[in-house]
């Protein structure tokens, strides 16, 4: 067990001396954005103060991807599980979703940043989902990183859901393939990962993604996400491009 942690943990540096070009870019990030609450705790703050840090961590991480030749990030936001979490931390998220669409999300946009955002909107005040909805239309054109970011969102309720809609669309057994239940996930645009990282040290998956990482490299990253940067990004796609893919092969 303790071999096999080993090899899927990689443990950050502060710094990187030097960025050397990467040999193989991973295309399509994702990241779970965790360890905002612990965080706060080591510092003393509230939580809120953790999720805070976290959006501007969630900025300078997209900027940096950008810089890297990445072309598509997938970031867990909040997932459908969250909203177990004590009320006032609920809705100091929903809050702070807001304030990021309107504060972080327009210089992402100046920047050529396409966003589109992931899970059910229905359980999200219409105020919000009109922010959601203006920035997707603004960005639409936008070709420089697509940003997909999964907000009310669960793995295993996306694949439900596709399921149903392969039902609803009336698709008989010989038609039900993986591409037509694709086509009926939450954001049919959403590309699989060729990269997942996760922060602060976790090694689980959290009902991210579930259809979409079959054949995801992983990469866990000690580094708890409002202090992760372009140094950690970096290093994170460096040992992607160490690692051979073989998509079930030899």
């Amino acid at each position: 067990m303790t071999g096999l942690r080993d090899r899927l943990r990689l443990r950050l540096r502060p710094s990187l001396p030097s960025e050397p070009e990467l040999p193989e870019v991973a295309r399509a990030v994702a990241i779970i954005m965790d360890g905002n609450g612990r965080w706060a705790r080591r510092r003393g703050l509230p939580v809120l103060a953790g999720h805070r840090a976290g959006t501007r961590a969630l900025r300078r991480t997209v900027e940096a991807a950008i810089d890297l030749g990445v072309e598509s990030l997938t970031v867990y936001a909040f997932s459908t599980e969250n909203w177990n979490r004590p009320d006032d931390e609920v809705r100091g998220l929903l809050d702070l979703f807001a304030e990021t669409i309107k504060r972080e999300f327009p210089d992402l946009a100046k920047q050529g940043v396409r966003v589109r955002f992931v899970g059910r909107r229905d359980r999200c005040s219409p105020y919000v989902t009109s922010l959601m909805e203006e920035l997707e239309s603004d960005t639409a054109r936008n070709d420089r990183l697509d940003l997909f970011v999964c907000f009310d969102y669960g793995g295993r309720a996306e694949i439900v859901e596709a399921a149903r809609r392969l039902v609803a669309d009336g698709l008989g057994e010989d038609e039900i393939t993986e591409a037509a239940l694709r086509e009926r996930l939450a954001d049919p645009d959403m590309p699989d990962p060729d990269l997942v990282i996760r922060t602060s040290g976790e090694l689980r998956i959290s009902n991210f993604m579930l259809w979409q990482l079959a054949y995801s490299e992983l990469v866990f990253s000690e580094t708890l996400w409002p202090d992760f940067g372009r140094d950690d990004l970096h290093e994170a796609l460096a040992a992607f491009a160490q690692r051979r893919r073989r998509f079930g092969g030899r």
